[in-house]
């Protein structure tokens, strides 16, 4: 009766997938990327990537239950040594991105806590424009960060536990206060819905045509991201071959309802052209803006001064990116370590250098660790003194940081038909029993994932945009060639 207690039970497990993937901001950044519009490839994502592939994720995760390598011990047990030490080292690439990304809308965050609008873009220093002085910052800050958890000091990441209470309480005020400002406005949408046309039609120029469309499915895949660090808990939970499919079929709704409502909200208060069609708008400071002009028609439903209101807007725009603040700082002293641990930790020894394998007195890889600030570094510098406006900086780091994190899904999806072809495998937990459903499951989501992430670099391609193509692709890419070379040099040790 005990041990039965303490199983998850379906209520627990939904709550613990959702707050594992559910992103706020999120649905900022749709809405500015596509307007309503954006709704229908949130669907798409739901049912044609996140609902089947986390059902392969929960075999994976329940057979390799195990093994202590994550995504390394899926691929080894399903294909061989090689296809999962490349694969993997695509995976550290998505973690290494989103350091790069991460950091840079890190300090975005910090000026607008600190006064209440993004001001880096003022930010020029000596001969340094604002993109450079931010890709210098965020050096120093992935460069301290390194520095402190190399030593093992990552207690600080319990601060991500407020930052979480913070964003939880942001998600709940957007939406009551969403729905003042349609009360005050007698249900009139500032962002008008003229019927098909505005679910189909984006506000934004830069996706109009069909390939730019279709790439925003990374965007939209990105959302749903993260759900296989969830499958790991799928032997605590209880009767999991019926709990698991209804917590995700469960959440999978939720979630796209929630994504709905929230990009419709953000239509209640803010007209796209008039707020967001501004040239100092952009991917990094989207969220402030729409929640500073959300403040600010509160106030004036409340028949506030028009002083007043642009307090209250800037008062939530502070309090929005102190959650983010928070949530950054503990999310970057986890990320720094955990990643490259798991990796070196999980992977052959033979297979990487002896320096970075090596562990030192606080039980981390410190040299892998450097190392990896290093290569985020030179990435950083690489794009911010890469000449782009501000706009076009942070469209990149998005787009990196979107691809690098889809990618890893090609290789564990691809996976997945040998995986079940293994014999002598105990399987606790089995959702596709039938062949020819595997392949075809298999083959759709992979085609999916793929078209999402070549539409994506493929686009600025065609608009000429060959830096945003470069990076945007740089990672796996990168990352994918760097895993083959060192598996070739180290192949004879395995022999």
């Amino acid at each position: 009766m005990d041990s039965q207690s303490r199983k998850i039970t379906y209520g627990s497990l939904v709550l613990m997938i959702f707050s594992a993937i559910f992103g706020f901001s999120n649905s900022m950044t749709a809405f500015y990327q596509m307007g309503y519009s954006s709704i229908i490839w949130y669907i798409v994502a739901a049912v044609a990537f996140f609902l089947p592939s986390a059902l392969m994720f929960a075999e994976y995760g329940a057979t390799f239950k195990e093994a202590k390598g994550g995504i390394y011990s899926w691929l080894k047990g399903s294909t061989n040594e090689k296809f999962a030490f490349i694969g993997t080292f695509i995976w550290l690439a998505a973690w290494v991105v989103w350091l790069v990304s991460s950091t840079q809308f890190f300090i975005v965050a910090v000026s607008t806590a600190l006064f209440g609008s993004d001001k880096t873009q003022t930010w020029g220093l000596g001969p340094f424009n604002s993109n450079q002085v931010v890709g210098i910052l965020g050096v120093l800050f992935i460069l301290l960060v390194t520095f402190l958890a190399s030593r093992g000091i990552d207690k600080i990441a319990k601060v991500a536990t407020f930052g979480g209470i913070f964003a939880f309480g942001i998600t709940l005020l957007f939406s009551l206060f969403s729905i003042v400002v349609l009360i005050a406005h007698h249900g009139v949408l500032a962002q008008g819905i003229t019927g098909v046309e505005s679910f189909t039609t984006s506000p934004n120029s830069n996706f109009q045509s069909p390939i730019a469309i279709i790439s925003f499915l990374v965007y939209a895949i990105f959302a749903y991201g993260g759900l296989e660090t969830t499958s790991g808990v799928i032997d605590s939970v209880d009767k999991p071959e019926k709990t698991y499919p209804k917590a995700l079929i469960t959440v999978m709704i939720l979630m796209t309802l929630f994504y709905l409502i929230l990009i419709t909200m953000c239509g209640i208060s803010t007209n796209w052209h008039s707020v967001l069609g501004e040239s100092s708008v952009d991917l990094a400071n989207c969220e402030y803006v729409l929640i500073n002009n959300l403040g600010i028609e509160v106030g004036k439903a409340f028949g506030l001064s028009g002083t007043a209101a642009l307090g209250i807007g800037k008062l939530f725009s502070h309090i929005t990116a102190l959650s983010d603040v928070l949530t950054g700082l503990g999310a970057a002293f986890v990320m720094i370590y955990s990643p490259v641990k798991s990796f070196v930790l999980g992977s052959d020894s033979r297979l990487l250098p002896k320096k970075i394998t090596k562990l030192n007195d606080k039980g981390m890889p410190a040299n892998a660790m450097w190392l990896q600030a290093l290569v985020v570094s030179l990435i950083m510098l690489f794009v911010a003194f890469g000449g782009k406006a501000a706009t076009q900086f942070y469209t990149i780091l998005t787009d990196m940081m979107n691809v690098s994190s889809s990618a890893p899904y090609l290789w564990l999806i691809a996976a997945f038909p040998f995986f079940k072809q293994k014999q002598n495998l105990d399987r606790p937990f089995v959702f596709y029993k039938n062949k020819k459903v595997v392949w075809t499951v298999t083959s759709i989501v992979w085609l999916v994932v793929a078209a999402g992430i070549v539409f994506t670099c493929v686009e600025p391609i065609l608009s000429h945009d060959y830096m945003t193509a470069f990076w945007t692709a740089f990672g796996p890419i990168f990352f994918g060639v760097v895993g083959w070379i060192l598996y070739k040099r180290s192949e004879a040790k395995l022999e």
